[in-house]
């Protein structure tokens, strides 16, 4: 497993350690150039220019990703111990009365339409299938 950004603090590259972390990433082996110190890198006057450049490059990219890692894995969790709050809420919870029955006219359900609605319905489906009421 590849250390991550709490990786013990140890002491920068230097130049032949630099060349070697070069090609390692020019072979794809990301792992080997962590290892060989590319976090820890910082430009060397005994390499030239281009590969100062390609090495900083590289450990931005490394420290970026590293970085939002930790900010993924903080959301993550995060997202879960909101969830965990809900559902011991939910659970803890009382259930909630049940409504009294309540007879009263004004609560009593009405009809879906009006009476006078419902006859004109009736009627218009009597003259569709051609049956007269």
């Amino acid at each position: 497993m590849v250390a991550g950004p709490s990786t013990p603090a140890q002491a920068a590259p230097d130049a032949a350690c630099a060349r070697r972390i070069l090609t390692l990433l020019g072979e794809g082996d990301m792992d080997g150039a962590i290892e060989a110190g590319l976090p820890r890198f910082a430009p060397l006057a005994a390499l030239d220019e281009d590969a100062n450049a390609r090495l900083l490059r590289a450990r931005d990219r490394l420290l970026a990703a590293w970085a939002a890692r930790e900010r993924h894995l903080a959301r993550a969790r995060r997202l879960e111990r909101i969830a965990e709050e809900r559902r011991q809420a939910r659970a803890a919870r009382p259930a909630a009365p049940a409504p009294a029955a309540v007879s009263s006219p004004a609560n009593a359900p009405r009809p879906a339409l009006p009476a006078a609605a419902a006859a004109a319905l009736a009627r218009a489906r009597a003259r569709a299938t051609g049956s007269a009421t």
